[in-house]
């Protein structure tokens, strides 16, 4: 049974995988082995790892996209930069190549979206999920964008869904420091797990427990595609998707990116606003999350929001069950001009003049891509 990393994990997991991928009829992609032996490896296999990915990462960039995460042409690593900005710059593209390799939507997506506009195509912001305890929570995906450079912006609150969320913003919105373009906002949000029945408790704390350090490889775990704790079972699974759908998500998908968004105001062509976009992409035949509405517009009504439902996979639990379970989906942000800056013309226009940051009621209703009622709705 083969991997989607397959080199990269023969230096780092020989655990059974556990997705299987089945929306192609004749190829399928397996993925999502456990790291949570990881602070036992060798630093000679942590080595080879790292070698392995870097040649992954630089054979991905021959890929047509083009991604906010790299060059549009000749996709290879800059000899010049500094050794820890090629590192960021490969681990990110590993965690976006994870990501669309899981999710033929997002990927199918992106792909009409550039047929169409012709353009780079830009990301507003990275989306990570995480277990609010031991180490688990935002803190454990935030220390590798930090230290390269993001900064801790706003707290988000979701009362009803018992979670919590912070946002971090680039070195620059408008120079790729790392990449070939500009740098995504990284939005990572925690379930507050001490808020969970006692049952759900224990099951949540039941795979991070004894792991050591294995919290510190969040993002290792989400450019591998790997968990950092044991295969789950499908009884687990069930106790907390009774409870919460974000808590079984994030069991079975780990620190693997939730959703990417594409920037709509820097879209270049007639799909360079989110009614024409959302449009275009339902015409297409994908399904939009209905939540709240198609659109969703913030109080000021200056950020624009909306997302496909979630893909959903056959996953292998430990227990012998195969079930389908959420991955991801993919998001569309349009950014207004903010009042005081809107005689500028479209020329002087940089992202700092647009409305930053996010929403509560917006993320609440995107949070439901993944929701079973989305994903098993019929579309419109």
């Amino acid at each position: 049974m083969s991997l989607i990393y397959d080199g990269c994990m023969e230096a780092v997991v020989r655990a059974p995988a556990m997705f299987i991928f089945r929306f192609s009829p004749t190829k399928s992609f397996h993925s999502l082995p456990s790291l949570s032996f990881l602070p036992q490896l060798s630093s000679r296999s942590i080595i080879s790892s790292s070698k392995v990915l870097s040649h992954r990462s630089i054979s991905h960039r021959s890929h047509s996209r083009a991604m906010a995460v790299g060059s549009q042409t000749n996709m290879i690593v800059d000899t010049s930069a500094k050794g820890a900005e090629s590192l960021f710059r490969m681990a990110v593209r590993s965690m976006e190549k994870v990501y669309l390799d899981r999710n033929p939507t997002a990927k199918a997506v992106l792909d009409l979206v550039l047929s169409v506009d012709g353009n780079q195509i830009c990301y507003d912001h990275f989306a990570f999920r995480t277990f609010g305890v031991d180490g688990y929570g935002i803190d454990s995906v935030a220390k590798f964008f930090l230290d390269f450079g993001y900064t801790m912006m706003e707290e988000l609150r979701f009362p009803a869904k018992k979670l919590k969320a912070l946002w971090f913003a680039p070195p620059s919105y408008d120079n790729g420091s790392y990449f070939g373009g500009p740098l995504p906002r990284i939005f990572i949000s925690e379930l507050l797990v001490d808020e969970m029945s006692p049952q759900s408790q224990a099951v949540i704390k039941k795979y991070v427990k004894n792991l050591g350090n294995a919290n510190r490889y969040a993002a290792l775990a989400s450019t591998l595609g790997c968990l950092t704790w044991e295969t789950p079972s499908y009884s687990d699974y069930q106790q907390l998707a009774r409870e919460s759908e974000y808590a079984a998500w994030t069991l079975v998908n780990g620190f693997t990116v939730n959703h990417v968004t594409i920037s709509v105001h820097r879209l270049k062509s007639q799909i360079g606003n989110i009614k024409s976009l959302n449009h275009f992409i339902n015409e297409q035949g994908f399904k939009l999350n209905s939540e709240g509405g198609i659109l969703k517009v913030s109080p000021d009504g200056l950020l624009l929001q909306s997302s496909t439902v979630a893909d959903s996979t056959i996953f292998n639990f430990s227990d012998g069950v195969s079930e389908p379970v959420p991955c991801s989906y993919i998001e569309f942000a349009e950014r207004l001009v903010l009042p005081q800056y809107t005689k500028l013309t479209n020329e002087e226009i940089k992202e700092f003049h647009r409305r930053d940051g996010f929403e509560v009621g917006n993320a609440d209703k995107i949070f439901e891509s993944t929701s079973m009622d989305q994903i098993t709705r019929k579309a419109a």
